[in-house]
């Protein structure tokens, strides 16, 4: 289970969850967002920019 703190976002992807892969996106141990990372989209929740960003940077550096 990759547990990344970023941003004050704390990310959490299971490895063998159910499909698509995604990962949940808390904020002060609050679910933000559910995010899609095969749709690029919101399965639960809304993700600010600052979220998207470093979702993106997350997925360049290989880590989710």
């Amino acid at each position: 289970m990759p547990k990344i703190r970023r941003g004050g976002y704390v990310f959490v992807s299971w490895i063998g969850d159910h499909a698509p892969r995604h990962v949940h996106v808390y904020r002060n141990g609050r679910l933000v967002v559910k995010w899609n990372l095969e749709r690029w989209m919101p399965m639960r929740g809304r993700a600010p920019r600052r979220v998207l960003r470093l979702l993106r940077e997350l997925v360049e550096e290989g880590r989710l």
